[in-house]
């Protein structure tokens, strides 16, 4: 068996739930099958909402440690010494080492499915532009795509910048060494500008693809808005 073969199935599997949205869509005419892209979309994102809830518990957890966290810092001047004990304190409260990452990590298989599936969508139009092509060939509707992509590029670059800030990681490198304080000023420079890669994914994109990544943004920045209001702000660190 071919080791792709699973891949390719999974591929052909989303190809046929999208082609089927699209028939059960066709009333609306030829906008069916980009609907069904964004309809796809929007139920495996739900699908994957599980994972937010426990990278948002896990957040939750981190910042109820931030006194805890801040104890530590004062005990354990040598950096090697704090990490040891910080993974000991988050092992000691459920804080698994990846959880912040399992949106992300499961995420991506799903993106490279729907890349393979934009490059053979449906066949439809959104005014006129069809799924398959680039932004070349239907600068009008791209142009619309790239507005919102980059507006909800430059409102998660913005979130996330301040979320990083007040993370207890950030605040114990902003009292740490010079090597944490870089470490995190790095950290809060890719955090500003990774969302931006988005923005040149879509206008790379065939229109399909840039419909998906669109609309996976979309869901991403309101589960970011969910997620800073239910986690709360962790208390700032001791001197």
């Amino acid at each position: 068996m071919s080791v792709t073969g699973p891949f390719h199935a999974v591929v052909d599997a989303a190809h046929t739930a999208i082609t089927a949205l699209a028939a059960g869509l066709e009333p609306v005419g030829g906008l069916a099958p980009a609907l069904a892209i964004v309809l796809f979309t929007l139920l495996v994102r739900a699908c994957l909402t599980p994972l937010t809830y426990l990278q948002i518990r896990t957040e939750r957890r981190r910042a109820a440690l931030a006194p805890e966290m801040a104890r530590l810092r004062t005990k354990h001047r040598d950096p090697m010494e704090l990490a040891t004990a910080t993974l000991a304190l988050q092992r000691e409260h459920g804080i698994g080492p990846f959880a912040g990452l399992l949106p992300a990590l499961a995420q991506a298989p799903f993106f490279m499915v729907m890349y393979r599936v934009a490059l053979n969508p449906p066949a439809g139009a959104i005014a006129g532009v069809p799924l398959t092509a680039h932004l070349s060939a239907g600068v009008p509707v791209f142009a619309a795509l790239l507005a919102l992509s980059a507006a909800i590029a430059w409102w998660t670059s913005r979130r996330a910048a301040v979320l990083a800030a007040s993370t207890p990681s950030a605040l114990s490198a902003a009292s740490g060494s010079a090597d944490m304080r870089q470490a995190a000023a790095l950290t809060a420079t890719m955090v500003k500008y990774l969302p931006w890669l988005s923005v040149l994914a879509v206008a790379w994109l065939p229109l399909a693809g840039a419909l998906y990544l669109v609309t996976s943004s979309a869901w991403s920045a309101a589960e970011q808005t969910v997620r800073r209001r239910l986690v709360p702000a962790p208390q700032p660190a001791l001197a």
